[in-house]
């Protein structure tokens, strides 16, 4: 662990969330993630550098941008501007001279006193509420020192915190940040190691390493800290039965009597177009969201896994099933309040 630094990478502070943790909250996103999800629905917070990205609805083609990158990294084609990403160092000047915000910057360098300045702001809604301040990502734990600092700071000021975490960091991380979280959102996204390497890069071992110690520090602690597990529902990887009935297992024989909720995170597809921005393929493009059918059984599923009942929660849209006698199935949306998907 190095001296705290004074200055972090922030992707984006968003107000106003429901899905983050208790009451109405304010998400700082970290960037950068020890994760590659193939179903990542923020790709623009993997990189821990800061990147530009372009929305061609807006661009006038005026090129006045061209002239500012002093790398050379930006030209213009039949499809629009391109954006060479190896030599793109995201300084943003092209986004400061761009006239209808055509190019924005993914992601500013923020000091600590700054970023807790602005945050406070919200103060009159966490406490109307009883909501509060979640660092997420990304992954906060790549930023250990500052994120803890920043939580440090916001608690003693009397606002709750939350640490969502992938848990893919190292144990002294997690611990040095966690320290300062009120609640931890863990992420759980596959049990089995090989498929969890397919899909995220990095078998599980670690994450759930980690689960176990913070697991014991949490009862060192007795309820300082609340803990929800939380898993994405994902068309053709995490949505298999005996991963939801595997994770169950493992929060029943590891972490009983500390698990608040559970929740199963549904798959959305709002994120296509981040890809587009960024030039990047995104192979669930064409996925299309669970229905409600399923999400209930899966959460069945997880019910009789070993835990609790009472913990398991499904949250997010869903494709309406067939409810008419045609059978056809209709093209509106169910939304429950709940947590994004990873």
């Amino acid at each position: 662990m190095t001296r705290e630094p004074r200055q972090a990478v922030i992707l984006e502070i968003m107000r106003m969330s429901t899905e983050d943790g208790p009451g109405i909250r304010t998400t700082v996103f970290f960037k950068g993630c020890s994760l590659k999800c193939a179903w990542c629905h923020n790709p623009e917070s993997i990189s821990p550098r800061p990147q530009i990205h372009w929305i061609g609805s807006r661009c006038l083609a005026c090129k006045l941008c061209l002239a500012q990158c002093p790398r050379g990294a930006l030209s213009f084609g039949e499809d629009g501007l391109r954006i060479d990403r190896d030599r793109c160092a995201g300084c943003g000047r092209c986004a400061a001279e761009c006239p209808s915000t055509a190019l924005e910057p993914l992601g500013r360098t923020w000091e600590l006193d700054e970023l807790v300045r602005e945050v406070v702001k919200d103060r009159a809604y966490f406490e109307q509420s009883n909501g509060g301040i979640t660092v997420s990502g990304g992954e906060p734990t790549m930023q250990p020192e500052f994120a803890a600092a920043f939580l440090a700071a916001l608690r003693a000021a009397g606002i709750h915190t939350a640490l969502d975490t992938c848990g893919q960091t190292s144990p002294e991380a997690l611990a040095t940040v966690a320290a300062h979280a009120d609640l931890v959102l863990y992420d759980l996204k596959e049990i089995d190691p090989e498929r969890h390497r397919e899909f995220t890069g990095v078998a599980n071992d670690r994450i759930l390493d980690n689960l176990k110690r913070l697991a014991a520090d949490l009862r060192r602690r007795a309820g300082q800290t609340r803990l929800w597990i939380r898993t994405p529902i994902i068309p053709g990887a995490t949505d298999r039965d005996e991963n939801l009935a595997g994770i169950g297992r493992f929060i029943a024989a590891n972490l009983k009597g500390l698990v608040e909720r559970w929740d199963l995170c549904a798959f959305n597809n709002l994120c296509r177009d981040k890809y587009t921005r960024l030039g990047l393929e995104w192979p669930y493009r064409r996925a299309d969201l669970l229905s409600r059918g399923q999400m209930e059984r899966l959460a069945e599923i997880a019910r009789q896994s070993g835990v609790d009942e009472r913990l398991v929660h499904w949250s997010g849209s869903t494709r309406m099933e067939a409810d008419d006698e045609s059978g056809e199935e209709r093209s509106r949306l169910r939304v429950v309040k709940g947590c994004a998907t990873c």
